[in-house]
């Protein structure tokens, strides 16, 4: 499927089949894909929960106003992220890079982090943000359909998973086999309203 056609054709599916499961070589493939999304100091943050226990899909549900896409989709996955990975080893993600990029960027991630809650909970929330964009398109170029959330208790979730102290929880993503299109699209905002050049 042509980008153009992905992005035009993404919507957000509230009706899954729940007998349908992706296959294990579709599931690398997308996720492979995913780790291909931009990322600030190539740190990439994310860290994909797919949780695939009925018993705990269940719980989930539940923590998500009933929502059916939770227990439905094929994938539901918990898109989270490492507040600290900055602080942790960052200049290994650097070793194929030319000695003076390693020595220009390693010291600089130190100095954009540390002792900055806002600015890492910030950067987490952009690369999750990135990262589900591109598993939403990815499987429209598979041929499945996806439902990005946030209609969930984001504590109760985090505590289900057993989330670690450190990381933050960004959205749920449900992928699958859609069973019903989705709602009509909403009316989008004129080009004039939401393209500002050079200054509001």
């Amino acid at each position: 499927m042509h980008i153009f056609e992905a992005i035009e054709s993404r919507r957000a599916v509230k009706h899954f089949d729940p007998e349908h499961r992706l296959s294990a070589a579709e599931q690398a493939q997308l996720f492979e894909l995913a780790r291909l999304s931009p990322t600030a100091f190539n740190l990439q943050h994310w860290r994909f929960v797919v949780v695939e226990n009925p018993a705990l899909r269940e719980q989930i549900r539940e923590a998500a106003l009933g929502q059916a896409q939770v227990t439905d989709a094929s994938l539901l996955i918990v898109l989270c992220a490492d507040l600290n990975a900055w602080s942790k080893q960052p200049e290994q993600l650097w070793t194929h890079a030319p000695s003076a990029v390693q020595d220009f960027i390693v010291p600089l991630i130190d100095g954009y982090y540390r002792d900055k809650p806002q600015v890492q909970r910030d950067e987490i929330m952009r690369s999750c943000g990135i990262v589900a964009q591109t598993l939403m398109l990815a499987a429209r170029g598979l041929g499945y359909d996806s439902c990005p959330m946030d209609g969930f208790d984001f504590a109760k979730v985090a505590e289900l998973i057993q989330l670690p102290e450190d990381h933050a929880i960004s959205l749920m993503l449900a992928v699958g086999k859609a069973t019903q299109p989705a709602w009509p699209r909403g009316v989008q905002r004129p080009l004039g309203e939401v393209v500002i050049r050079d200054r509001f």
